[in-house]
């Protein structure tokens, strides 16, 4: 058996077994024996060979001897052993010298170092330049293998639509039978023109298919993006009363709070009560935060069974139904255990209520006004805050036992609206996609979208991403998708930037104020009535400087709201507490009344465009779908957790460190979460929900090492007024759709 390999050996013929196209010198084999020749085009690059391909220009040898067989292996471990001696820089010609173990060995080892190839590589698919830049799937690390496709050492996220690589024709070939397996033949054309809009959005416009009225819809976009169907303001009304729900659920107890807690004499002995005082203010700790205790153990995870069985429509239907039974039984309750049993049950559907509407908005919702009408959850929770404070001054002057009965029953009206309201709500579009019923979403997308166009457009790319997420995780279920949460590195950063937004829309301290105030306002001096209208001042303000959040979200940015609101959170808490210092002698001290006021107002004022309304739309748009209920769930259930701990543990804090340690306490986490937010959460502003998969396939520490660079940029700049080179960008995207630093 030589151990040399031909030269000039010519081959012809057709067949189908892989052989190896290479480089190297002008080595080649004979007919059937896999070869290794250089391509014209490209340069050898060692150690990863981009200029190795596969290719089936081979026919497959005869194998009826052994001894066939056998010259085929030696002389196909020859083969690449060469080419392995090549790549590490070993003298090839004495490699015939060297002893087969040997020859195995730098085979192994060349072998080991050529890139994974994807199968339909492997059968002949796709040129040298499509293998280098193919979005790589690894099934077990990550959706998208953005991190390893920066180019020159720079820290860029490559943004990609699945559908820019691929050629026209087929592209139209794909759509044809998609338009056929889904019964959608008489929309093809409509479906075609979609496809090409959605494969290229920034050169749409010049697309030839395109008519006239098309292109108008397309330009309205930008120029009238508030211009949609009234079936889509319909449902964001809907979304935005089961919001309001959730606020006066909150809120009503801030000012039943003192008046149930003396009906059942939860109280400490030196005032008469029954209790110590540390058992006092565990009870009142614990009937307050019952719900967000139910929400944090139980509601939040009942969102992924419920929204699989029941959709996102029958989720909503069902939690309000909770909310509504739960309301008329608080207002019943005659002993402080059935009242706590009551506020749990309320928590089964406020949990799901919390996770869901969010999610249900942003999936319906388009992209350019995605972020303003999913805001509305918190925009009208904030107004169902405020509800709850007026409820608390409308009831307050009636008999103490029927006034908090009547502040807490009078949250059953409108869950039972939501109820009725959302019969007549189209079901999400995308959900319909991901449990395979395409007509349906089509008709949903069409009632959601001004044209059967966008409709269309809309429709196939998200059916695109969810094939793509469909088919690398297949086989999962509901604790493999929450393994998968901290597992795969996509997803671990949306979760951990999830986390700390929802973490510090509680430990910001608005929630104290939001429970606690009328008693916060009694200890600064104000009687119970005007401790109750101050109460509703706070809520007034949430409310109301929650709407501008409407014109900043998407154009200022998630991030960039937090990192300008959070440290003016920080001062104020340190003002409102402080102020308890003033004149501590005096019990009615106008002085400590205003600054105590002014400081919980201004508090609310930069609150309410900042971390209120952005934390529940950067959870709701920052998971992929397959794991979107999960990682919703693991996002409320993180907010109400940490919402349970400060209910449970400020009547605590107050009795250990009195009103200025508490308040100092928040204070410091606001300025703590500040830089975390500037390292770990990136901004989501403008895209698509599947271009976000890109965003959070920006490794963190690339994230956070060019945040801190960013900073300090921006710090000698601003501050110290030097002159200096801007950053390169850290995000760049195929059709310039945004360069966010």
């Amino acid at each position: 058996m030589s151990s040399t390999i031909p030269d000039d050996v010519s081959h012809s013929g057709e067949g189908s077994m892989p052989t190896l196209l290479a480089l190297g010198e002008e080595a080649s084999a004979a007919e059937g024996v896999p070869r290794l020749c250089r391509s014209p085009t490209r340069e050898f690059s060692a150690p990863t060979l981009e200029g190795v391909h596969w290719c089936t220009n081979q026919r497959a040898p005869p194998c009826g001897e052994a001894d066939t067989i056998l010259q085929l292996w030696s002389m196909s471990v020859q083969t690449i052993a060469h080419a392995g001696a090549v790549a590490l820089h070993l003298p090839a010609s004495h490699l015939a010298q060297f002893p087969v173990v040997i020859q195995i060995s730098i085979a192994s080892l060349f072998l080991s170092s050529l890139p994974k190839m994807d199968p339909k590589h492997e059968k002949g698919g796709g040129s040298p330049q499509q293998e280098q830049d193919e979005v790589k799937v690894e099934s077990s690390n990550a959706i998208y293998d953005v991190e390893n496709r920066t180019t020159s050492g720079k820290m860029n996220a490559v943004f990609e639509n699945p559908l820019a690589r691929v050629s026209r024709d087929q592209l139209l070939a794909d759509v044809e039978r998609f338009c056929q397996k889904f019964n959608l033949m008489d929309h093809i054309d409509v479906f075609r023109k979609g496809a090409l809009v959605s494969q290229n959005p920034s050169g749409a416009m010049e697309l030839p298919d395109l008519d006239d009225e098309d292109r108008e819809a397309l330009r309205k976009e930008t120029t009238h993006k508030w211009a949609q169907p009234a079936a889509l303001y319909h449902l964001t009304i809907m979304c935005s009363i089961a919001a309001a729900v959730q606020g006066m659920d909150e809120t009503v107890n801030n000012g039943a709070q003192r008046l149930y807690l003396d009906r059942f004499g939860i109280k400490p002995f030196s005032e008469g009560g029954r209790f110590s005082q540390a058992m006092t203010d565990n009870l009142t700790g614990l009937i307050v935060g019952a719900p967000y205790l139910a929400c944090a153990i139980l509601g939040c995870w009942l969102t992924e069974p419920l929204n699989r069985y029941t959709g996102r429509r029958g989720t909503i239907w069902i939690s309000c139904l909770i909310a509504a039974v739960a309301s008329v039984w608080e207002g019943v309750a005659n002993s402080w255990v059935n009242l706590f049993i009551a506020r749990f049950v309320l928590g089964l559907g406020i949990g799901s209520k919390s996770s869901t509407v969010p999610v249900y908005a942003a999936e319906c919702s388009p992209a350019p006004i995605r972020g303003a009408l999913v805001m509305m959850w918190q925009t009208w929770t904030a107004f169902g805050i405020m509800l709850g404070n007026i409820m608390g001054v409308a009831f307050g002057g009636l008999e103490p036992d029927l006034a908090w009965r009547l502040m807490l029953g009078s949250t059953v009206v409108l869950p039972l609206v939501v109820c009725a309201q959302v019969y007549f709500c189209p079901e999400s579009p995308r959900w319909l996609i991901e449990h395979n019923k395409i007509e349906k979403a089509f008709r949903s997308f069409r009632i959601l979208r001004p044209t059967d166009l966008q409709a269309a457009r809309d429709l196939y790319y998200a059916y695109v991403g969810v094939e793509i997420e469909r088919k690398v995780n297949r086989g999962k279920n509901f604790f493999t998708m929450v393994w998968e949460l901290f597992t795969i590195p996509r997803n671990a950063r949306a979760t951990l930037a999830s986390t700390i937004v929802m973490w510090l829309q509680q430990f910001c301290g608005v929630n104290i104020i939001a429970y606690y105030s009328t008693e916060i306002f009694r200890e600064s001096g104000f009687s119970m009535s005007s401790a109750l209208l101050a109460s509703m001042g706070t809520g007034i303000l949430n409310w109301v400087f929650a709407l501008p959040a409407f014109l900043t979200i998407d154009t200022w940015g998630r991030r960039n709201l937090l990192l300008f609101t959070l440290p003016w959170l920080a001062l104020f808490l340190f003002w409102s507490g402080f102020s308890f210092w003033i004149e501590p002698g005096d019990p009615h001290s106008k002085t400590r009344l205003g600054m105590v006021t002014t400081g919980l107002y201004l508090f609310e004022v930069f609150y309410s465009p900042g971390e209120g309304p952005v934390p529940f739309t950067y959870s709701a748009e920052a998971f992929p779908l397959h794991v979107r209920e999960v990682g919703m769930s693991w996002a409320t259930a993180v907010t109400w957790s940490f919402n349970f701990i400060i209910s449970f543990t400020w009547p605590h804090l107050l009795s250990a460190f009195k009103p200025q340690g508490a308040f100092a306490w928040y204070a410091t986490w606001c300025l703590i979460g500040w830089f975390l937010v500037l390292f770990f959460v990136p901004e989501t502003k403008a895209l698509t929900l599947e271009e976000l998969d890109q965003v959070f396939s920006v490794p963190t520490k690339k994230h956070a090492l060019y945040q801190l660079k960013n900073a300090v940029w921006h710090f000698r700049t601003w501050i110290l007024r030097e002159k200096l080179d801007p950053l390169p960008k850290l995000y760049v995207h195929t059709d310039d759709k945004l360069n966010e630093s």
